[in-house]
Order: C-alpha cells, then structure tokens, then sequence
C-alpha cells in the first residue's frame, strides 16, 4: 500500500487560484514530474505530486488482470483522492483543479479522472489509458461536463497499445469530456514539443 507523500512546488495552495496534481512514471519521482511544470504556463498553480512507494504506482502492466495489480491500484486512486481533498479544503473548486501524468501517471490520471467524472479544469495523459485487461466501463461514472482532455502517445509504444488509447477517448468522449487525442508515428516513450504546446493551449491558455 502507498505512504502519502506529497512534494510540492508553485504557489501555495493557501493562495493559489488553481491547483495541478502531478502524477510521474514507473522508476520516476514527484521531482521528476515537478520538473516538467517549467514547460507550461504555471503562474497562479499550486503543483502538487504525489511520490509512489518503491517508485511505482502498481507492480505489472497497466493492461493485466486488475487482481495483479491489487491492492496498488486502489490504494494510488486514494492518494489521488485524499490529494484532491486537500486542495479542496484550501478553497480550489473542483473546475481549477487540474491533473497530468506520464506513463503509469497518465493511466493512474485517466483512472482517477474517469471514476470520478465532473467538471475538472483539465487533463493531460502523456502516453497512458484507462486501467484494465480489459475496459471496466462500470467503474467510471459521472460527467466531465466539457472538462477538457489531452492524451497523446507514440505509435508503437512499448507499454500502451493505440488501441487502448482510442477506447479510453472513446470512454471519456461518451462521458461528455472534450478530448484531444494524438497519435505520433515513431515518438518512443516520451513527451514532445508539440504535446506540450497543445496542452498549453487548450488547459492554460
């Protein structure tokens, strides 16, 4: 099970208009994740990340049998949670509250995003998909009310099939969220120039 630990960065929440819960990979760190909040339009943000415990969010693919992945997943889905309490008690409504993750952290933000569906100020998954050997469609419920959503990812990755990819838009699409879904032939396992000026775009402009 996840130790709640929270590294910080931006503004502090007593005095920030908005919040960005930050969410880092497989082998990574919140200051990893942290790092990245220089390429982005920032100013009013508190940034909030999440450290995992042994640096990773759940120990296999996230495409096994869920049962493998037990208990991490539901105990990273209740950082994310008692994270997003916190900001909510320093005064941050629900639609400036924004979240980005990469890898594992993207899946684990579309997971956390998707189950508990509402009007978020946005949401960008850098290579990631909802959670599951297959899609749970009964454990996402809500609306995002047109929160929204960046998914962007290479054609091949290594770890997130396309296919994956397009289903978890197709999801959130039907669940009212307004997604930019990009698909990079050859990226690799990373983050682009381009995906970075897009989520500046349509979440921080």
């Amino acid at each position: 099970m996840h130790q709640k630990k929270i590294v910080r960065a931006g503004q502090p929440l007593d005095k920030a208009t908005k919040a960005l819960v930050m969410l880092h990979g497989r082998g990574g760190t919140a200051e990893d994740i942290l790092g990245l909040a220089r390429e982005f339009n920032l100013k009013d943000f508190a940034l909030i990340a999440p450290q995992a415990t042994n640096y990773t969010w759940y120990p296999f693919s996230f495409m096994a049998p869920v049962k493998q992945n037990e208990p991490w997943i539901t105990s990273a889905v209740q950082i994310v949670d008692e994270t997003v309490e916190e900001i909510r008690k320093a005064g941050i409504k629900d639609e400036n509250i924004y979240f980005m993750g990469f890898s594992q952290g993207a899946c684990l933000t579309l997971e956390y995003t998707t189950r508990n569906a509402r009007r978020w100020g946005g949401v960008a998954a850098f290579t990631g998909g909802l959670i599951g050997d297959r899609i749970y469609s009964e454990n996402y419920r809500g609306d995002f009310n047109g929160t929204p959503v960046f998914i962007g990812t290479s054609d091949p990755d290594p770890h997130v099939p396309v296919s994956r990819v397009n289903e978890s838009t197709g999801i959130i699409r039907e669940m009212k969220g307004v997604v930019t879904e990009k698909v990079y032939p050859g990226m690799g396992h990373t983050i682009n120039r381009d995906e970075i000026q897009i989520v500046n775009k349509i979440l921080f402009s």
